[in-house]
């Protein structure tokens, strides 16, 4: 571990950021150049102290949990996270893992989305992040451990992962689930994390098992979809589809009409979130699910 080199390069990153470019309001009297210390901590998930002794030269290793976290937190690229990684007594994430990094172009966008569900899955169908009003719609996805971060997984082998979709709708969901996995397999090749997540689900899952003997394979996402929501009952929505250049992430935006009974049901889902959600807590269930790496 480089304490000189981490403690300047993470200086150097925050000094580079402005509050817009992480989606924070630019406040008056900033005497800061760059973001503040306690900004890049509270988007990092850590605290203020712990983030300050790294860039004082004074903190303990951080794991790659924790760099995960600061990668995204200072919108680093891939090259960026790679080097922080390495400066920190880490071998930088392998190019083809299900990587917790968000990629910085669809960081971007997501960071600007704060009136609809929005959320970046890798193609295993894990979150790594999720905004407000996604955590209101589907949950916290930073509950979920081990094989169960992928939603793949949770759909053949958790009966409430369903509950989500009409009944009429999960025929067609388990084969696009299925076929998003057969895509990512053959990338990955057997022995990797997808690999491993067909093994389990062929042992655990009948229905998963004849459904992979067909041999579809697509990246697929429904344009338009029907959800249920405990509370606010159906929503029709639409889903667009945003793929990084390696098809490894997928940032999913849930849209309605406006003045269409699905608008309106968003706007009261929102009301919902805020009620049930403090800032604070709201903050963290839409930055956590970004820490639990593969």
């Amino acid at each position: 571990m480089d304490r000189a080199a981490l403690a300047d390069f993470l200086r150097r990153r925050r000094e580079a950021l402005r509050p817009e470019d992480v989606a924070l309001p630019p406040g008056t009297r900033r005497r800061t150049q760059g973001l503040r210390r306690e900004e890049v901590a509270s988007l990092a998930v850590m605290s203020t102290d712990y983030y300050t002794r790294l860039e004082q030269q004074r903190g303990p290793q951080p794991s790659a949990h924790m760099l995960a976290s600061l990668a995204r937190a200072l919108r680093l690229t891939t090259d960026e996270r790679d080097y922080l990684h390495r400066i920190a007594g880490h071998n930088a994430p392998l190019s083809l893992s299900a990587s917790p990094h968000v990629a910085p172009a669809l960081l971007r966008v997501l960071d600007r989305l704060h009136d609809t569900p929005a959320l970046v899955l890798t193609d295993l169908g894990e979150t790594l992040v999720q905004n407000a009003m996604a955590v209101a719609l589907f949950g916290d996805a930073s509950r979920h451990t081990g094989l169960a971060r992928s939603g793949i997984y949770r759909w053949f082998t958790d009966p409430a992962e369903r509950s989500v979709y009409p009944e009429a709708d999960r025929e067609r969901q388990s084969r696009a689930q299925v076929a998003n996995l057969r895509a990512a397999h053959g990338l990955r090749g057997p022995q990797s994390q997808a690999g491993r997540l067909v093994r389990a689900l062929e042992k655990e899952s009948a229905e998963f098992a004849e459904v992979w003997a067909r041999h579809e394979v697509a990246r697929r996402f429904e344009d338009h979809k029907t959800l249920i929501h405990p509370e606010v009952g159906a929503i029709e929505l639409d889903c667009q589809a945003l793929f990084t250049e390696d098809q490894s992430q997928t940032l999913l935006v849930l849209t309605a009409p406006p003045r269409t009974e699905g608008y309106e049901k968003l706007r009261l889902l929102a009301a919902l979130g805020l009620n049930r959600f403090p800032p604070t807590e709201r903050q963290d269930s839409a930055q956590a699910p970004a820490r639990h790496e593969g």
